[in-house]
Parts: structure tokens; C-alpha cells; sequence
């Protein structure tokens, strides 16, 4: 009688084997190194003040050969939008976090208002520590009236059955809300279609206009992060090190298959291995600018929100402390992981930073006393 034949493994590790390759070929899933934006991406992206699609300027931008070499130079090809596109262009979401950081709100939609074409904004009554909070940005909504026509606001519902067993469980909810909750109920020219940038940031960590471009023009990979130069307490003191490995983009593929903001940003869900051959990188992408307050009761308040909740012990909430850490750029917490550079008239900024230092002192300088706070000492 014939033995019975069970075919080896290497039989079904083959065939595993070749789709990894053929994968890892594939262009938008180079990742042999990380692609940068230059100063050449910047100059062009200052001829094209603003990235529609509607204009004939821009049409014609798209089909040129610049656009080729802009998406080329990162390893990319040139993104087409659908016919059935709103307008005829592939649209940018701004999907962001903020708590009571209104300069920086101010200074993102600044920066970014040309390049985006909807700011999405999920503000919780509650913090993560699960404590009642003001709702800062309803509270502030006329100061940012020259920007309400693409301001999507939300506030975050909380589901009948949400039980969080940790802090992170609050601002996962309230990220991916910026996604769940807001995209179902878009409709009319803000409705998204398949290809559609999605930002997801905080509020603090602003890409480059520059880059925005390159999202827009090109077929980029499903999970890119964005590396930002990474300040701290101001845009005088540099990290010395590894840039900022935030914001992410990905694009949009309907309500199942898009990757949630939270996700994107932590880098998970997903098959593993697929997972990572995703993701990309883009450095000099942006700007990052950690705790910069113009107010030690904004810092304060800040701590309060930390999802860590060690960091916001009464030890550290001593202003005087606070002060001395912020003059000095060293860290509040004394984590000796990160060394920050003292950087001297800091030319490499968002522009209406550049266009008015005086009522954003605090954001380019903390010397003196009052280490750049206004309700210190």
C-alpha cells in the first residue's frame, strides 16, 4: 500500500516568500531610504500658493513635467484625481488634536490654510484623566472666523457602552472620533473619495506647506510619517537627535478601509508584515514644537490632561520650576534621554511667525525672568 504523501512546508514557504518580494518591489513600498524635503521642494511649492485643482494654472501644473519630477525625486509617481472629484482635485484633511493651545491653532491655520482644504477638530468636555474640561475651542470660535469656511468641528460622543480601562483609551477614542464620528457626516463639496489625504497631528506639529505638495501631487505610501524638526518650549532650543517621527498621512479608501487615525499614528493594526512594508518616511517635513505656552496656567493645565499621570505629581507643578526649566531648555522632568541646542535668531519657521515676532515673542525667545510667560512672575 502507498504511503500516504504529505507535502513539505517548503511547498507553502515558497509561494509566502515570493509575495513578500513582489511586494517589497513594489514603488510605493520603497523603503531603501528616506526621502527629505529639499529646499528645491519649498521654491516650487512657493510658485503655488494654493493647491487647487479648479484652476487652469494648476491643471496644467499636474501634467507637467515638474509635477513628474517633484514625485520622482521621493521615489513617487504623479497621483491622478477621480473624475467624480469634487471640484476636479484631490483633497487634504487637517485631522488634529488641540486642548487650550490657541496661538498654535492660530498659527497652523496661518500656515496651512492655502494648503488644506478642511481643518477636522474633535474637542472632548472631558480630559484623559476623565475630569470635566472647558470647551476652549467652541468657547474661542469667533477668533478664528477668517478660517470657518474649512473648520469641520466636533464634539466628541462618547459611546453608551465606552468603559476605559486606561487613560490612552480616551484619546484613542477621541482621535479616531476625528475619523468615525466627523467623515459619515460630511457631505456636499466636504464629501471625502478614495485618494484623499488624511493629516493626523496634533496641533503642534505642523507639516511644511512644501510637503503638502508632494502629498497632493503624488501617490505616496499608505502610511507615511511625516519627521518634523523637533523644538522644545520654543523654536529656540533644537533636538539634538532623531527628528520628531510625527504627524502621519495616509489617504482615504472608504469608512473600512482607512486606516484609523489612531492606528496610523502608533503604527498598528493590520497583517504585520504587510503593515510595515506600508510605511514610508519623509524628513524635514515639518515642525514640531513641544509645550510651547504663553502662559505657566496653560503649561499647568496641560500636565493636567497628560495621559501620563506620574508627569502631573505636585513636584512639577511648582511655576518657579517651571520657569527655570523653560529659560534654561532643559527638561521639566528631568528625562536625560533628550538634549536640546540653543539656536539663535531661528530663521526656519512658519512664515507668519517670521511676519510677527513681537506677538509671538514667547514661541521664538524664552530669555529674561519671565522665561517668555505672561502671567509669570
Amino acid at each position: 500500500m502507498a504511503a500516504f504523501y504529505r507535502p513539505s512546508g517548503l511547498l507553502f514557504l515558497i509561494p509566502f516568500i515570493c509575495l513578500v518580494w513582489l511586494l517589497a518591489k513594489q514603488p510605493l513600498l520603497d523603503r531603501s531610504h528616506v526621502h527629505r524635503i529639499t529646499d528645491a521642494d519649498i521654491s516650487v511649492s512657493l510658485t503655488l500658493p494654493r493647491l487647487d485643482f479648479s484652476s487652469r494654472p494648476h491643471h496644467e501644473y499636474y501634467a507637467s513635467d515638474a509635477a513628474k519630477s517633484l514625485c520622482a525625486a521621493h521615489g513617487y509617481s504623479v497621483f491622478r484625481p477621480r473624475a467624480d472629484a469634487p471640484g476636479g482635485r484631490r483633497k487634504i484633511y487637517d485631522l488634529f488634536m488641540v486642548n487650550t493651545e490657541l496661538d498654535f491653532l492660530e498659527v497652523r491655520l496661518k500656515t496651512l490654510y492655502d494648503h488644506v482644504d478642511y481643518f477636522v477638530i474633535v474637542e472632548a468636555p472631558l480630559t484623559f484623566q476623565g475630569g470635566p474640561k472647558n470647551l476652549t475651542i467652541r468657547n474661542s470660535w469667533e477668533r478664528f472666523k477668517p478660517y470657518h469656511d474649512k473648520m469641520i468641528y466636533h464634539e466628541l460622543e462618547y459611546p453608551k457602552d465606552f468603559k476605559p480601562l486606561r487613560h490612552w483609551d480616551r484619546e484613542d477614542l477621541q482621535r479616531n472620533a476625528m475619523f468615525e464620528q466627523v467623515f459619515p457626516k460630511l457631505s456636499g463639496p466636504q464629501t471625502p473619495v478614495d485618494g484623499d489625504v488624511l493629516l493626523v497631528a496634533d496641533v503642534d506639529e505642523i507639516p511644511r506647506p512644501a510637503t503638502l505638495l508632494v502629498l497632493r501631487t503624488c501617490n505616496f505610501p499608505r502610511r507615511l510619517t511625516l519627521a518634523s524638526k523637533f523644538y522644545y518650549y520654543s523654536f529656540q532650543f533644537l533636538h539634538e537627535g532623531p527628528e520628531w517621527p510625527f504627524p502621519q498621512a495616509t489617504y482615504y479608501g472608504g469608512m473600512r478601509g482607512t486606516i484609523l487615525p489612531g492606528n496610523l499614528r502608533t503604527g498598528d493594526a493590520g497583517v504585520p508584515f504587510l503593515r510595515d512594508l506600508e510605511k514610508g518616511v519623509l524628513a524635514n517635513a515639518g515642525w514640531h514644537c513641544s509645550s510651547c505656552f504663553a502662559t505657566v496656567d496653560q503649561f499647568l493645565n496641560k500636565m493636567a490632561s497628560f495621559s501620563h499621570e506620574w508627569m502631573n505629581h505636585e513636584s512639577f507643578r511648582n511655576r518657579d520650576r517651571i520657569a527655570a526649566a523653560v529659560r534654561q531648555g532643559v527638561d521639566l522632568w528631568g528625562r536625560k534621554v533628550d538634549k536640546f541646542r540653543r539656536i539663535e535668531s531661528n530663521v526656519d519657521l512658519p512664515r507668519c511667525l517670521l511676519e510677527d515676532r513681537e506677538r509671538f515673542r514667547y514661541m521664538l525667545n524664552r530669555d529674561g525672568e519671565t522665561a517668555g510667560f505672561t502671567d509669570y512672575p
